[in-house]
């Protein structure tokens, strides 16, 4: 049903975003809503909305709109948030520490089940749920259980290093917060998030608004 190979990444990234509107109607108690609507909502235009949906398949009816439940579940296994993955955090900082302690990941099955620094002894690496193990285990622990996710937190002299650990014991996607482009193979997914990037197009949108 899907055509994930011709969907545009700009698509769906916006996936998420109809995901957590539609989780958000569902907690109101709303059990259907027209393309209009969502588009006042969300702020795309409702054209949009149904060329992104399209994209996946018939989702909605004429004359009835969307039927909130379905598609939320619709896109959640679009998503892949139908499945449970095992992930690991190599990088017990602070940026480690937000990944590990938010309970939003692991309500959408991501369950973290290592977490690995190269000063796992230091005081402030520690973790109340979870133990900090020497990342020089990390290679042992990746070939003893079988890691979906790769969450690289550590400093950018590590994430290759880290990266090509990954990717040598099975690892196929990888989610960097360091600031380094990694080099992987073309079959490991890579995501990489730049919150230095994101603050300087803020930065960017204000100065040019203070000028206005």
């Amino acid at each position: 049903m899907s055509k994930d190979n011709q969907v545009s990444i700009t698509v769906i990234r916006r996936l998420p975003i109809y995901y957590r509107y539609l989780g958000d109607l569902l907690k109101k108690g709303i059990n259907r809503i027209s393309s209009k609507e969502l588009s006042n909502l969300i702020g795309f235009t409702a054209s949009q909305i149904r060329q992104d949906l399209n994209n996946f398949g018939g989702f909605g009816q004429q004359g009835y709109g969307y039927n909130v439940e379905e598609l939320h579940n619709e896109i959640g296994k679009i998503l892949g948030l139908d499945s449970e993955y095992k992930v690991v955090v190599t990088g017990a900082g602070n940026l480690g520490h937000a990944v590990n302690s938010y309970r939003g990941f692991r309500d959408a099955g991501f369950n973290i089940i290592g977490v690995f620094d190269k000063n796992p002894d230091n005081p402030r690496h520690a973790m109340r749920n979870m133990e900090v193990r020497d990342f020089d285990e990390l290679e042992n622990f990746l070939s003893e259980n079988k890691i979906d996710i790769g969450i690289i937190t550590t400093p950018k002299d590590y994430a290759q290093e880290t990266a090509d650990i990954y990717i040598r014991n099975g690892i196929k996607a990888i989610w960097n917060f360091a600031t380094i482009d990694l080099v992987v193979p073309e079959d490991v997914v890579l995501e990489s998030v730049r919150l230095s990037e994101s603050l300087f197009t803020l930065s960017y949108y204000l100065k040019n608004k203070e000028n206005e």
